[in-house]
């Protein structure tokens, strides 16, 4: 019998998932330079009015003209991209391909390294399946593919956790705050974050203790984020040239402007709604997204990093704009829990709820806009089926991040909710 040295038997995985990261980062090369971005652009599945990199592109262009691009009412990007593409990132449809590529490699790979984080390991086997469950995700590279900027958000949003599993406070907090000026939204994940940072990564989900941590102690990160957020947002008023840009970005989430259909819940319930009711509602969806913060972070205080999980299912699933890289996200990080996959009770309803939807939406859209022979009855059916796969999945994780501290089943007794 041969014995390796532990330094080979710990190289030996990092050489296979080099190997495999590179092939597939190489696949998804090749596929955003194919057609297939031009064909994508517009499908409202894939980009939203918050999104969309055509809108990004007429920004851009106003923008270089001298001509404020928050006057009209359409251009909804962040400054902060605004400046960006117009000085350092490329704004041509062939080089942005390419840059949404890279994106999503820094995606995959800040994913394998909250896995690692949470194991407390360096490499192991499951690395490539972690890599390749992001990077050939359709929810995930078809909105890349696109160019939906929502793709840009999901990698902020991983490097940010990624930062505080490593306890690099100010780059996750940082990170945070540039993904808030994207996408409001994401104010959601403040909480976990710090949690994050005051406690560890790893998987305590079988045994549940109370946090030992001070409240106080979240007070330190707390002040930081909002130092942070406060320069960007200064940041994004010099290079915008006025507050202008707060109604037309953060104030969209909020309001609702632009009805343009998405995969979320939100835009067909405000198109039927009666104008003298539309503040009251729109009042009740915004607060329906921030009561699950607290609820969550206590519920699995001892596991942080499984509660910022939870509440990106919950973005994913109720946010305003929502796109297929939302919901994408959650899927893809259920390869970092592999402890509750024996304690679902219903991923295989799950997953063909979520099939059903996506066959079922590019279809009716199609009937709808360009066949012109269904209404928007038709699509919407489609988002609901959408957003009980996507709550089917949430419930079902939650259940289970629960289940597990129980332990095995014991034959003759069984597990009730009272």
């Amino acid at each position: 019998m041969q014995f390796l040295p532990l330094t080979r038997l710990t190289s030996i995985p990092n050489i296979n998932f080099t190997a495999a990261f590179i092939a597939l980062v190489a696949a998804r090369v090749w596929l955003s330079l194919t057609d297939l971005s031009n064909v994508l652009k517009h499908e409202q599945e894939l980009s939203s009015p918050l999104t969309s990199f055509s809108q990004l592109q007429e920004g851009i262009y106003l923008f270089q003209h001298d001509i404020d691009p928050y006057s009209g009412g359409s251009f909804r990007h962040s400054p902060l991209l605004l400046s960006l593409f117009t000085t350092v990132l490329p704004s041509s449809r062939t080089l942005a391909s390419l840059l949404w590529t890279l994106n999503d490699a820094v995606g995959a790979w800040a994913m394998v390294e909250i896995w690692r984080a949470r194991q407390h390991i360096r490499s192991s086997p499951r690395d490539t399946l972690i890599a390749a469950l992001y990077l050939l995700n359709p929810y995930i590279f078809l909105p890349s593919v696109a160019l939906s900027t929502s793709s840009l958000e999901n990698t902020l949003m991983l490097l940010s956790i990624l930062f505080a599993c490593r306890k690099k406070a100010s780059a996750a907090l940082f990170t945070l705050s540039f993904l808030l000026q994207l996408s409001l939204s994401s104010i959601l994940m403040v909480l976990p974050i710090a949690l994050l940072l005051v406690t560890d990564p790893h998987s305590h989900l079988a045994s549940p203790k109370a946090l030992a941590v001070p409240l106080k102690a979240l007070v330190s990160p707390s002040g930081e984020f909002v130092v942070y957020t406060v320069f960007l947002t200064l940041v994004s008023t010099l290079v915008a040239g006025g507050w202008a840009w707060i109604p037309q970005t953060w104030g969209a989430t909020i309001t609702l402007p632009d009805l343009t259909p998405n995969t979320g819940l939100w835009w067909y319930f405000f198109t039927e709604m009666f104008d003298h009711f539309r503040p009251f509602f729109l009042m009740v969806f915004t607060t329906h997204l921030l009561i699950y913060i607290v609820p969550v972070c206590i519920k699995y205080q001892y596991d942080p990093l499984y509660a910022s999980f939870i509440l990106i299912g919950i973005l994913g699933t109720f946010k305003a704009y929502t796109t297929l890289s939302d919901p994408g996200l959650f899927l893809s990080m259920i390869a970092i829990f592999p402890e509750i996959y024996p304690h679902m009770r219903h991923p295989i309803v799950t997953t063909l709820l979520h099939l059903h939807a996506a066959l079922l939406m590019p279809l009716f859209n199609h009937l709808w806009l360009t066949q012109g022979t269904g209404n928007a009855n038709f699509f919407y059916a489609t988002t609901l089926v959408f957003a009980c796969a996507n709550a089917a999945g949430l419930v079902d994780c939650m259940w289970a991040g629960l289940r597990i501290a129980i332990g095995e089943e014991v034959e003759g007794w069984a597990v009730v909710q009272e």
